[in-house]
């Protein structure tokens, strides 16, 4: 991360108001608004993505300004709201902010004010001495921070040097934590990421009931942004939370009594199947500008006609969904979820409950990636999607193993393993996804018994065209899979894994010493 200027700095509170007129010495202030305050919109993502990386983004309704952690800023015309960072024409902000994610909203966080000016001080002969650049920044509580970047002026080390002076004095170096705690005090800064801390020794009774309990208030914090329709990653977060709750459900075995594992797997695959509908919309319109990209322009009309009826069926199971969301009955629930997990006493131990985390661990994750060797060895060209599909899950749940007992193994080791897992899981997820397009594009044409005849054509017309080219790129994504799943199952992969969670001396691995 770049760290301010010495020659920035913050000023609040009555500091900032008297500052632009009080005298530096024998120099006289003068003051030069640059235009009239414009009210301000600040924008960040939902886990502050912005903030957390040390920038401030403000919607000023005609442009954007971004100031970083260096205390600089940038400026780019914009027309109308600013949702998502494709949506922003081409231009230094946007480049700068090509790190977040193209799915992620851009929510409104605070509001406020504007103004740029500028600060000189001169003497009796009206000769400037020091110079400073000043914006002006007022929250929507009336508190304000004025954010100063001195501009050397040569010959004049002196008069900088008390301009410095008086800054440090009656005010602080630029920080931007503080820059967003003044201006946006109701603004909590962003909490860290709740983190697993299991421990060797640990239960698997304890670790399983531990995992569980940090998913449950995840999904949860996912349910306003849902019913709000901010973007379609809340969503998707609810559901990998809910599908983490139900990996360990299933790989956990006797950790809990059969029939109470079959009970709570019953309860959070309810919950899952409210969104399965409004899920697989989503990821359909998701593809909507790639969908142009494979199709000439004189099928377009009929992609036109397609997306429009599909994002009519998205709009009813969005408001299916927030209404289960929004019922009593899911609170209650989601609530006694939360409060069986909360001890581990709540809930009664299986046969294999007091099992040690570490050589639990170690059977579970081993025994899934020979699993998934097992599976490789028959896998070719002519396999059917259904076995590559079985092929992701057991992936999935690998890397959820993994993932959850992280801080038991050396975690250079652990990132080495998971680095080539993630990338073997993006191709399997991507044949996933053309397969589950194809399918899902035939069950929407079969679905056009009330269309007009004109319509039932162009679309169907739209959907041959559609399924022809997705076969196709999935013939080529099965492909590089191949040649990921290689790498993963090759003789060096599979020692490490041996060395890490198979070890011929069973034992937690020690700590280095300090």
């Amino acid at each position: 991360m770049t760290h301010a200027s010495p020659d920035d700095f913050i000023l609040h509170g009555p500091a900032a108001t008297a500052f632009t007129s009080q005298r530096l010495g024998k120099l006289t202030p003068v003051f030069v608004p640059e235009g009239e305050p414009a009210p301000f919109t600040r924008l960040d993502t939902f886990d502050q993505t912005l903030r957390r990386s040390g920038r401030l983004l403000l919607d000023l309704g005609t442009a954007l300004d971004l100031i970083r952690p260096d205390s600089s800023a940038m400026t780019q015309a914009t027309h109308g709201r600013t949702k998502f960072v494709p949506d922003i024409a081409e231009g230094p902000v946007k480049q700068a902010l090509s790190d977040l994610s193209p799915l992620r909203s851009l929510l409104p966080c605070g509001t406020g004010k504007l103004s740029r000016a500028g600060l000189a001080f001169e003497d009796d002969d009206h000769k400037v001495h020091c110079r400073a650049a000043l914006q002006i920044l007022t929250g929507a509580e009336g508190q304000t921070v004025i954010l100063v970047m001195l501009h050397p002026l040569r010959g004049y080390a002196r008069a900088q040097a008390d301009l410095r002076h008086a800054l440090a004095t009656n005010g602080m170096a630029f920080d931007m934590d503080a820059l967003h705690g003044l201006l946006f005090p109701a603004s909590p800064a962003p909490a860290p990421k709740p983190k697993l801390a299991l421990t060797a020794d640990q239960t698997a009774h304890d670790a399983a009931t531990a995992i569980i309990a940090l998913q449950i208030p995840v999904a949860r914090l996912s349910e306003p942004g849902i019913v709000a329709d901010h973007d379609t990653e809340f969503l998707h977060d609810y559901r990998v939370a809910l599908r983490r709750i139900r990996s360990v459900l299933s790989l956990f075995r006797g950790v809990y009594p059969p029939d109470q594992t079959a009970t709570l797997k019953a309860r959070f695959s309810a919950l899952m199947a409210q969104t399965g509908m409004l899920r697989d919309l989503d990821v359909h319109l998701l593809e909507k500008p790639s969908y142009y990209d494979l199709l000439p322009e004189i099928q377009h009309p009929g992609l036109d006609t397609m997306f429009a009826l599909r994002a009519a069926d998205r709009a009813k199971a969005l408001a299916r969904l927030s209404r289960h969301l929004r019922s009593k009955a899911h609170g209650q629930e989601m609530t006694e979820l939360a409060r069986l997990f909360a001890t581990p006493q709540a809930l009664p131990p299986g046969p294999k409950a007091d099992t040690p985390a570490y050589p639990y661990a170690c059977a579970l994750i081993w025994k899934r990636y020979r699993k998934i060797r097992q599976i490789a060895a028959n896998l070719g060209p002519a396999t059917p999607d259904t076995d590559v599909h079985t092929l992701r899950i057991h992936c999935k749940k690998l890397r959820y193993l993994m993932e959850f007992f992280a801080g038991l193994f050396p975690p250079a080791s652990v990132k080495s393993l998971l680095k080539p897992l993630k990338a073997l899981q993006d191709h399997l997820g991507l044949v996933n996804d053309l397969s589950v397009q194809q399918v899902s594009l035939q069950s929407f044409l079969q679905g056009s018994g009330a269309w007009p005849d004109s319509t039932k054509l162009q679309v169907a017309q739209t959907v041959g065209a559609l399924t022809t080219v997705l076969h196709q790129r999935k013939l080529d994504e099965r492909r590089k899979t191949m040649d990921a799943l290689s790498g993963f199952i090759s003789p060096e992969t599979q020692k490490t894994f041996r060395e890490v969670f198979h070890p011929s001396k069973p034992g937690p691995p020690r700590k280095p010493n300090p």
